[in-house]
């Protein structure tokens, strides 16, 4: 997805800071942890629920502070947020802020209230407990912030088999964004988020979040940057959606099972089928409203 030429972008959206003491991780170290937690949340889901679902004593917040000096990213022109990471991630939340500023109010009557995005490297504390970059992008509920460290997209790409491009970085900025559209409109408490299979809270909530993502591509197009009064990307091209439609792919609880232990378990799932996440976020793309991506309600995933 592209940035319109000759646009700019305000800094200031998208904190960056300095490496933390990383938390203690208990039960057999990382490795143990990648396949009891990590992988379940490279897509980006909530880390406070899924970690909480296996095990209190999986990750121990260190009780350190992050040792370097906080800063925000700086005003980015469009053809920086076209080629560097975390000028397209500011960007992103820029277009996402616009977008859901409009759209929660008109169609749930909520006020849109701007998330934190935090972009980190190596590890950093959250008010969900500490985190490493092992984790991948996730949004934390108590603090309601968006955490990227931006080197998980090569992983996306290297490890997980997603062709990669801008818009399957985006895909997973706006599937974080979509937790925060949950926690705003309630649904994130209502839901039951400590179970696992394939009809779960846990996975419909995460097929909620991918729809919202969708919603947000379809309009990005013709949502317009209040600062230029410009619309802040193009069309988005056959090929850019087949980018984050293999994002969305890459990261399906069956695809992940099957590359990690040779077999697919329904009943373990948290964040729902390689199918079903891409289908939930055309649902959005496609037109689709709040209340048609309500998985909750949904009688079907």
């Amino acid at each position: 997805m592209t940035f319109n030429e000759g646009g700019s972008f305000e800094g200031g959206r998208v904190r960056k800071g300095g490496r933390g003491k990383a938390p203690v991780i208990a039960g057999g170290g990382i490795a143990a942890v990648l396949v009891a937690v990590v992988i379940a949340l490279l897509n980006g889901g909530d880390l406070g629920s899924v970690l909480g679902a296996v095990s209190d004593e999986v990750v121990q917040p260190s009780g350190a502070e992050d040792t370097g000096q906080q800063q925000f990213v700086d005003d980015c022109t469009a053809e920086q947020a076209n080629s560097e990471r975390e000028c397209r991630l500011s960007a992103t939340a820029q277009s996402l802020d616009a977008y859901w500023a409009e759209a929660l109010p008109a169609q749930v009557g909520v006020e849109y209230v701007l998330p934190e995005v935090y972009s980190f490297t190596s590890s950093t504390q959250t008010g969900c407990g500490g985190a490493t970059s092992a984790v991948g992008p996730f949004y934390c509920p108590p603090d309601q912030t968006v955490y990227i460290d931006v080197s998980f997209f090569d992983e996306l790409r290297d490890r997980f088999g997603s062709s990669g491009g801008p818009l399957a970085e985006e895909y997973v900025t706006a599937h974080e964004f979509g937790h925060h559209i949950e926690q705003l409109s309630g649904v994130m408490a209502s839901a039951d988020r400590s179970g696992t299979g394939p009809e779960s809270d846990s996975v419909r909530i995460e097929l909620m979040a991918d729809c919202f993502a969708g919603m947000w591509a379809g309009n990005a197009a013709t949502t317009i940057d209040p600062q230029t009064g410009v619309p802040f990307l193009q069309e988005i091209t056959p090929a850019e959606l087949k980018d984050a439609l293999s994002a969305a792919s890459a990261v399906g609880d069956d695809r992940i099972q099957q590359s990690a232990t040779g077999s697919v378990n329904p009943e373990a799932w948290t964040h729902g089928s390689s199918e079903q996440r891409q289908r939930w976020f055309m649902t959005g793309y496609d037109g689709g409203t709040f209340q048609d991506c309500n998985a909750l309600e949904a009688s079907t995933l």
